[in-house]
């Protein structure tokens, strides 16, 4: 796989998918819809009582959703006192729903952006505001691959000599690919 973004001037980019690439950013982008699930109430809420929704108060228990959305409070891993513990509950409460919304709406960018490729590939070419959603999307699905692949910066290296019956290979692959297709998304923008 080698899309990777080149500048389009004015902080915007483009990229050309062959559509096997886009088939997979677009499923693995849709699973990163569902995993971040729907908005206060469910698919077709009211939208004024959505407004006023409160998120909920304890950190997710799945360690990806954990990276998606940590504790304002205290240190990761480390057991927290109680006033650290309410200050964080009351930090996810008023916030979660708001963060969630908007990874949902880049993954949404995404995976609208993707679907003219289905079948055919081509060039994609996104606007300054549409680059932004993309980083943030790349983002999410690189933190959400590398914690279910217990990435740390020590075993980084070791990802690239990953023998070709690891099951972990195509996961390792997938992760490496959006770090360089986020890193060139980066480039393009400053250039």
């Amino acid at each position: 796989m080698a899309g990777l973004f080149e500048t389009a001037g004015g902080g915007a980019a483009a990229i050309t998918l062959d559509e096997v690439e886009a088939s997979i950013l677009r499923s693995l982008e849709v699973q990163m819809l569902e995993l971040i699930g729907p908005g206060p109430g469910g698919e077709n809420a009211d939208p004024l009582a959505a407004l006023f929704a409160e998120g909920p108060t304890e950190a997710p228990e799945d360690p990806a959703l954990l990276r998606l959305f940590p504790d304002a409070y205290g240190a990761p891993g480390e057991r927290a006192d109680a006033e650290t513990v309410e200050m964080a509950a009351e930090f996810r409460r008023y916030t979660e729903l708001d963060l969630r919304a908007r990874k949902r709406e880049d993954a949404l960018t995404v995976v609208r952006a993707l679907d003219p490729l289905l079948g055919e590939g081509g060039v994609l070419k996104l606007s300054t505001e549409e680059c932004v959603r993309w980083l943030g999307a790349l983002n999410d699905l690189r933190l959400t691959l590398g914690t279910r692949l217990e990435v740390t910066e020590e075993d980084d290296e070791g990802l690239y000599r990953l023998p070709d019956d690891d099951p972990r290979k195509p996961l390792v692959m997938a992760y490496l690919w959006l770090g360089a297709m986020q890193e060139s998304l980066l480039e393009a923008m400053a250039g």
